[in-house]
């Protein structure tokens, strides 16, 4: 599909002349980063959202000011959710079930960065725990709350291209730790889950889709070394024997613009199970060159493997629509 936007616009001029009164988003990690610029941008157009964050004083903090902001008829609320402890992911789900109030629109935002070896509160490898098993249950369980129409913008990323899914070895038990590899087997996970649950709601007309925001200074990257970071350009550069080419960065603002053009202006028919980056769909490409999305990530037969295995792990099933 062809979009009226690109890798400079951003989530303002996205929304420009958009009103968005009466809708209600779930926006998850609204404590920093492009949690906070998504969740300021819905509330300048008039909708109502409620956030998850993992510590409610940072979030209240990165928030006060946009909180001051809100328009009348809008809300904001933030509610507690750690991603990293499936037992905060039910409760904040359950208590959302227990209010009954409709959401338009769920973003799966927050995430971890190539953090150094470590687990979660369950006992999973701390960035496929927190960045796809968190959302997993979380998004899973609020299903019942999403309008039809409705949509699920899942925030994963380009280091996608770094790997698939180990669906043999997801908490590198007998693989060698490597922090920018695990991040990509998350993000690649944040794909292909997209992928699976647009397949099992678009009868409802709930469609999902995943985006890379594009390369941003966030807290995101408080665990960056150099060695990851230089792992990560590896990963972006052409290998075809071309001059590398370097990610080009964004500003924060720019990094919103396509989360909310995904959720609010895109068509849901032409997003539904793809991969979005910089306002538009990606093209597939397994070359070395950078850019676009791996077959393995759009792939349903792998995405449905994923599935099983994801609620093996966390011990829960979940059959709507099929």
């Amino acid at each position: 599909m062809t979009s009226l936007f690109s890798a400079e616009s951003t989530a303002d001029e996205v929304l420009e002349g958009v009103d968005l009164s009466g809708q209600r988003f779930l926006v998850t990690g609204v404590s920093a980063g492009l949690g906070v610029e998504t969740t300021r941008t819905l509330l300048a157009h008039g909708a109502s959202v409620v956030g998850t964050a993992r510590d409610l004083a940072k979030a209240e903090r990165a928030l006060k000011s946009v909180r001051e902001a809100v328009l009348p008829g809008a809300s904001l609320e933030v509610v507690e959710v750690d991603l990293a402890s499936l037992s905060s992911v039910r409760h904040g789900a359950d208590a959302l079930l227990s209010r009954g109030d409709m959401f338009d629109v769920v973003i799966a935002n927050a995430g971890v960065m190539a953090c150094p070896l470590g687990t979660t509160e369950d006992g999973f490898e701390t960035q496929f725990g927190t960045n796809h098993l968190g959302h997993f249950v979380f998004v899973n369980r609020i299903v019942p709350l999403i309008k039809s129409p409705g949509r699920i913008v899942l925030l994963s990323s380009a280091g996608h291209r770094r790997s698939d899914v180990d669906l043999v070895d997801p908490g590198f038990a007998n693989t060698e730790y490597e922090a920018f590899l695990a991040y990509g087997r998350s993000k690649t996970a944040n794909v292909l889950y997209g992928v699976a649950l647009d397949d099992r709601l678009r009868e409802k007309m709930i469609r999902a889709t995943a985006l890379h925001p594009g390369g941003i200074s966030t807290e995101l990257g408080r665990h960056l070394t150099p060695e990851t970071i230089a792992a990560m350009r590896a990963s972006a550069a052409p290998t075809s024997g071309s001059k590398p080419s370097q990610p080009q960065r964004k500003n924060v603002p720019q990094g919103a613009a396509t989360t909310v053009w995904a959720a609010c202006v895109a068509s849901p028919e032409d997003i539904g199970a793809q991969f979005l980056e910089d306002c538009s769909v990606a093209e597939i490409n397994d070359s070395g060159s950078s850019g676009g999305v791996k077959s393995y990530a759009l792939d349903l037969a792998h995405a449905d493997e994923l599935w099983t295995l994801s609620e093996q792990m966390v011990k829960e099933t979940f059959t709507f629509g099929r």
